[in-house]
């Protein structure tokens, strides 16, 4: 409904909310295609399975698991956290010992996912009507695992923040249990 002053201003503008739509367009394209797709994935029960947690949907599942495959590889969730990157760099001569920023090592897509799925963890642990959909469908040990989560990471969140702790410092930091609890599922 806006118009421009100038006719070539509207061109321009008209063709930004076309890209727009495209891109709308087409994103719903791919992730339907993941959807059809994913019914014949050998991992689809650990997609299923992640998606119990908070902030986890289908194509945060899919991401984590296609980036990392395999979880049996990491013997320990300290293994896996350390993979994707979200553990401090350190530089330690003689009796000092000085831990600096995560060492984004790994695997950037991963990371970048549990950082996202993270921020869901700000807010006051509940089981959405979804959620609790697709708990539904899955092992009781999966959902307690999913829960736990909540309870612990929304608990470490806040205590960063009452530390007066950067909210992006506090969110790397829920990232990272995040991982062990992804891990563990």
């Amino acid at each position: 409904t806006l118009k421009m002053e100038h006719p070539a201003q509207q061109i321009g503008m008209q063709e930004y909310l076309h890209s727009i739509t495209e891109s709308g367009a087409r994103i719903a394209r791919l992730e339907q295609a993941l959807r059809d797709t994913l019914p014949e994935w050998s991992l689809a029960p650990l997609v299923q399975a992640l998606q119990a947690m908070r902030g986890v949907q289908l194509i945060a599942a899919i991401t984590l698991v296609a980036e990392l495959q395999d979880f049996l590889r990491f013997r320990t969730p300290r293994q896996l956290m350390a993979y994707v990157g979200l553990v401090p760099g350190e530089h330690s001569t003689g009796s000092k010992r000085r831990q600096g920023s995560i060492t984004k090592a790994g695997n950037s897509a991963a990371r970048r996912m549990l950082v996202e799925i993270a921020w869901h963890y700000q807010h006051s642990p509940r089981v959405s009507p979804i959620i609790a959909t697709r708990h539904a469908e899955l092992p009781r040990a999966v959902t307690d695992i999913a829960w736990a989560a909540q309870l612990r990471l929304h608990a470490k969140f806040k205590r960063l923040l009452a530390r007066r702790v950067m909210k992006n410092k506090a969110v790397v930091a829920v990232a990272r249990e995040l991982a062990g609890f992804v891990w563990a599922i």
